[in-house]
């Protein structure tokens, strides 16, 4: 049976570490609120421009002077993997998740002959893939210092996808990151940036005819750039709501994992003491009977 004073020290460790996640669930739980929000509040704005974004397209599919981001150079042989993770950790399966995404992405193109680069937005992320692929990563973004994620930062991340891409470093790119469904729910997501590819686009009849001008393919030219920005500062909006989620419910589990061992090794304590006391009670006993 263990030492008093080695269970009581443990029941303390435990208890202060307790005290520490808890503060970190409801910390979590406030930062939770505004990103969520602010996800919550590009979604409108980023499905809308998949939108319009998707009938221009649509338009300008299989013409000569299609945008060079939406179809692509005509080639499939270098790929570019953005992994977009936390820069801190404690928060559950969250980059695990995206990087195991990300991994079996690379391994499947790599299978396939193609080419891998990597970047990486987040330092977890970087953190497990440099083992594998520190010689295909190519650029790292940190924003250990950035306490908002804002248009800016993703801006950043675009211009050099952008930029790589007209330097004919690679022929497609793809972003990872967790999309935020509920505070135990984040769905890792793979999606396409470059040659540009939205989803969202009107077939309905009733929907409204626009017509441009100018034309479709020299809007695209000009809009482009932005709704591949939108589509990066989407991705890092949905990764911080899903970051605080996945952190709450890790640290709500820590915490009561934590109340959980504290009782066990309180009953432990309690039955060590009571077995001392009646140790000490049997050698009086058989003291005063000895005289």
């Amino acid at each position: 049976m263990a030492n008093l004073k080695d269970l009581k020290m443990r029941i303390d460790s435990v208890t202060s570490t307790r005290k520490i996640t808890k503060a970190m669930q409801m910390v979590a739980a406030a930062k939770l609120r505004r990103a969520q929000e602010a996800a919550e509040q590009a979604r409108p704005f980023a499905d809308r421009m998949s939108a319009v974004m998707g009938n221009l397209a649509l338009a300008t599919a299989g013409s000569e002077g299609a945008p060079h981001l939406l179809a692509g150079n005509g080639k499939d042989a270098v790929h570019l993997l953005i992994v977009a993770t936390s820069e801190r950790g404690l928060c559950g399966g969250f980059n695990s998740n995206i990087v195991r995404l990300a991994r079996a992405k690379a391994e499947e193109l790599t299978l396939a002959g193609k080419t891998v680069k990597i970047v990486t937005v987040g330092k977890k992320g970087r953190e497990q893939l440099k083992r594998e692929y520190a010689d295909v990563m190519i650029k790292h973004f940190d924003f250990t210092e950035v306490k908002r994620i804002g248009y800016a930062n993703a801006q950043e991340v675009a211009n050099f996808v952008m930029h790589s891409f007209n330097a004919g470093e690679f022929d497609v790119a793809t972003i990872f990151y967790n999309k935020f469904k509920s505070v135990v729910t984040q769905v890792p997501t793979a999606q396409q940036l470059i040659p540009a590819h939205f989803d969202q686009v009107e077939t309905d009849e009733e929907a409204p005819f626009y017509e441009y001008e100018p034309g479709e393919a020299e809007i695209l030219v000009e809009l482009l750039p932005r709704a591949l920005t939108t589509q990066v500062f989407t991705a890092l909006l949905e990764n911080g709501a899903s970051e605080q989620g996945s952190r709450m419910a890790a640290m709500d589990n820590a915490t009561r994992n934590a109340g959980e061992m504290i009782d066990k090794l309180t009953i432990e304590y309690n039955r060590s003491r009571q077995a001392a006391i009646t140790n000490e009670l049997i050698e009086i006993i058989s003291g005063a009977e000895a005289l």
